[in-house]
């Protein structure tokens, strides 16, 4: 199953390099573009439920690394939750 990472700019202006097991994360972003924070986690839970459903479809078990990468995904959103106007940039996709 082709994988895929996916760089991120987070409203701090860090970046992070984030995993999805399938290429279903490119019908949820486009790299260039920015994201409300909020709108950025519901469309990065329903990829990455998305990825891991077809990997338990295809192997018999959820992906483990999905699940760790939501876990992280949402806790370096957390510090940015009270900010109104919190945004995260997509910069690119790159085949894992």
């Amino acid at each position: 199953m082709p994988a895929m990472h996916y760089r991120l700019r987070w409203p701090d202006a860090s970046e992070s390099l984030a995993y999805s097991p399938s290429l279903v994360i490119e019908d949820f972003f486009q790299p260039g573009q920015d994201y409300p924070l909020a709108d950025f986690l519901r469309r990065v839970r329903e990829a990455t439920a998305i990825a891991s459903a077809r990997v338990e479809a295809k192997y018999g078990f959820a992906c483990s690394r999905a699940h760790d990468q939501m876990a992280d995904t949402e806790a370096r959103a957390e510090p940015f939750a009270d900010l109104p106007d919190a945004r995260v940039h997509v910069l690119s996709f790159t085949p894992a």
